[in-house]
């Protein structure tokens, strides 16, 4: 099984190998990719040296797998290139994930409708799976009608850029900016770039995404706000049903759902928290309470750890399916 990671020195690329060597991923040879500039560098994975190559390179070695965390535009360019040589890509970037004739799995939820056949998967959205992880159970149970989703972003989604920008805010050093405005002790409702429909790229994402996944017919609305946190996304979300729900059954639901934890005890302070879900794969959900507003509608919180689940442990889960095709 030779696996390709391609974007491998950058900040997904390294958790995603550090990923694959925590779940013992049966690979048999490993193809670190990066641009030309950092082709010919030696990165150290598993004890063993490796030399970083060109994508180029990367497709005369015919991998089995190349999981793609570059970017759009590499994706769109190459994801074609390694499938004609018979790889199977899993992209982490937005590139195909809307394509009708490609799927976008989070494993736990559809990974069992993946086939040979599938040579581009694509990964969804970082603040779409943990999202979607808490979902799925309740839409099976009740059927959700609508969702309302207020993000808090941390900064380690925008790159390694984006976390160099706050620690030299912090210190007091002038450096280039990632954003339009400071994000130390700053809270900026801008995530991705703004579209016609007065909503960033990042807020439809969460539409269009959600609904492919779960359901055309549940409405979505979103607000994404970027916060200077390093641990994880957080996400404040309402959930109209179709059906009357019940608390303590939700709870029961989510506990038993393989990749969610629990943390829901008000009263001992015990909620999810974006320090503590950092490093971790788990979706954490807790402060669930009615909304006393409407009608068969609750409120609750998610966290879980961008770089992870929200990207680098998503794309590996899916390796491990296709491994086993």
């Amino acid at each position: 099984m030779k696996v390709a990671v391609v974007g491998a020195t950058g900040m997904v690329g390294e958790v995603m190998l550090k990923v694959l060597a925590e779940r013992k991923f049966p690979l048999t040879e490993l193809i670190p990719v990066a641009s030309e500039k950092s082709a010919g560098s030696i990165l150290r994975f598993e004890g063993k040296d490796y030399t970083v190559v060109t994508l180029e390179d990367a497709v005369k070695l015919s991998p089995d797998i190349a999981i793609f965390s570059a970017g759009g535009s590499v994706s769109l360019e190459w994801a074609p290139k390694f499938a004609a040589v018979g790889t199977t890509v899993i992209d982490n970037s937005s590139a195909w994930r809307m394509h009708e004739d490609k799927k976008l799995v989070v494993p736990e939820i559809n990974g069992h409708l993946l086939t040979k056949a599938d040579k581009i998967i694509a990964n969804p959205n970082c603040s779409t799976i943990q999202l979607v992880m808490v979902l799925a159970p309740l839409h099976k149970k009740y059927g959700v009608k609508r969702v309302i989703v207020s993000t808090y972003q941390s900064i380690t989604g925008t790159g390694v850029k984006a976390v160099k920008q706050m620690e030299n805010e912090r210190a007091g050093i002038q450096s280039d900016m990632v954003y339009p405005y400071p994000i130390d002790q700053n809270c900026l409702p801008h995530c991705d770039v703004f579209e016609d429909n007065g909503y960033t790229k990042e807020e439809m994402k969460l539409t269009k995404e959600t609904k492919k996944i779960l359901d055309p017919n549940i409405s979505v609305t979103a607000t994404a706000v970027r916060v200077p946190v390093v641990g994880g996304h957080s996400e404040a979300v309402n959930i109209e049903f179709e059906n009357e729900p019940n608390l303590g059954e939700i709870r029961k639901i989510l506990h038993e759902t393989s990749g969610i934890t629990l943390q829901d005890n008000p009263d001992t302070n015990n909620y999810p928290m974006p320090r503590y879900a950092s490093g971790k794969d788990d979706v954490f959900v807790g402060r669930i309470r009615q909304d006393f507003s409407q009608a068969n509608t609750i409120n609750l919180w998610i966290v879980a750890d961008n770089l992870r689940k929200g990207a680098a442990t998503n794309a590996v889960q899916i390796a491990e399916i296709v491994s086993k095709l």
